[in-house]
């Protein structure tokens, strides 16, 4: 009892604080621009607390799923005192922008004080070589301190590990620095193969679960049947348990071939799949760890930071490459999952800033009823030097919210199934 309730405070806090500040640079933005605020408003539906201000109208409503700043002259076009129909150009984008930006601005500041404060970080100067790898088979000693790949400045250890993911393994030139000189060193990875499915599951933290949370796209376990929601009861014969059970039995060099047995929908499906091999790729080294100090913190966090703010990008470009499908969104019940099981409180930290992060960029995508929407009626209106007509926007905006309203009971289903 305890346990659900200390979940749902950390989820009400999550989606209640974030509504809160996104909705709050709406707010803050029209004030100093000088447009009237009708109201603002914490959720949707049934009010359950309001209180009447000098001009605007606080409210909480029932539904946290969600707010609203209503701006007097928004919604319809009106000549008024404060009017947002009356305000400039400049100042209406302004506005329209806010809440996104602070999502964002709030996520880069919350995360570049955790990753300050965490420190432990690893330096690119080599403590020990691997046996056998790579690195001490060209050369490659303690101290050396790796300065660029392929001519690519690397400033952190995970600067080096995405350049590696995407090597394939090719021969690549490393320049270290070795007792103030610079040395260039020809290398080729090397290549340590594992088995691959394309499917994920429940991380091992969650307990025992077998049940598939997502199927890559185009990946042999998708070509061949398996599914999101698909339960593995068996492979090869063996029953299953757990993600370690199932990622051992993967592995085992002497199966080509597998069989598994999924439960689907109350029904025992069969499904027979070859995995895939793909490979990890290695230097062979260690890193010295970087001594604690604030500053040092703070210059790791600085690109840390980076990483994290491109990631949601990347995500995005992936998304409209096919690479990320619909059915594996996350929406708020998925986003709730993922706040109750976090432990320590740099993991709820770190969500609240991911999930600021992925609202902010979220909302200013160019999709009709977002911000991002808005903001290119917007555009169009400077470029034409006037608005479209009311009907046509309100057209506009009752279109992208279906899309929204369908998008998001899809993505609820999706996240229940995944839970249950």
């Amino acid at each position: 009892m305890i346990t659900f309730f200390v979940s749902a405070l950390k989820i009400i806090f999550v989606l209640g604080f974030l509504i809160l500040i996104h909705e709050g640079g709406h707010f803050f933005v029209a004030k100093f621009c000088k447009v009237r605020v009708n109201e603002f408003s914490i959720g949707f539906g049934p009010v359950i607390w309001k209180k009447q201000g000098k001009e605007t109208k606080y409210t909480l409503r029932l539904i946290p799923l969600g707010g609203f700043v209503n701006l007097e002259g928004e919604e319809e076009y009106s000549q008024k005192e404060g009017s947002f129909s009356k305000a400039s150009i400049p100042k209406r984008i302004a506005i329209v922008l806010a809440g996104g930006i602070v999502n964002i601005v709030f996520a880069i500041v919350v995360y570049f004080i955790l990753t300050t404060s965490i420190g432990n970080n690893s330096t690119l100067i080599i403590k020990e070589t691997i046996p056998e790898y790579a690195a001490q088979q060209v050369g490659m000693i303690e101290n050396d301190e790796i300065i660029k790949i392929n001519g690519k400045r690397v400033n952190i250890k995970t600067d080096i590990d995405e350049i590696l993911k995407k090597s394939n393994g090719e021969e690549m030139t490393i320049t270290i620095k070795r007792n103030e000189e610079e040395i260039d060193i020809k290398l080729k990875p090397t290549a340590i193969p594992y088995k691959n499915t394309g499917i994920y599951l429940k991380s091992i933290s969650s307990g025992e679960n077998t049940k598939i949370i997502t199927v890559d796209a185009n990946s042999t376990a998708e070509k061949n049947g398996l599914k999101a929601n698909d339960e593995i009861i068996k492979i090869n014969g063996k029953d299953v348990k757990n993600q370690t059970e199932i990622i051992d039995i993967i592995n085992q060099e002497d199966y080509e071939t597998l069989n598994f047995i999924v439960k689907r929908e109350n029904e025992e499906i069969n499904i027979q799949l070859q995995s895939d091999t793909n490979y990890y790729y290695y230097l062979g080294v260690y890193f010295k760890t970087a001594e604690n100090t604030f500053l040092n913190n703070m210059y790791y966090a600085s690109f840390q930071t980076r990483d994290f703010c491109f990631s949601i990008f990347n995500n995005l470009k992936m998304l409209f490459v096919g690479e990320v499908r619909v059915d594996q969104f996350m929406g708020p019940v998925g986003i709730s999952e993922v706040v109750a099981n976090t432990n320590q409180i740099k993991d709820f930290i770190y969500i609240l800033a991911l999930i600021s992060l992925s609202l902010g960029v979220t909302n200013l995508l160019p999709i009709p009823a977002l911000d991002g929407g808005k903001f290119v009626l917007l555009v169009i209106e400077a470029v034409r030097r006037k608005r479209l007509s009311e009907k046509v926007e309100i057209n506009i905006q009752l279109i992208g919210f279906a899309l929204l309203i369908a998008l998001s009971i899809y993505v609820t289903y999706n996240d229940i199934l995944r839970i249950l």
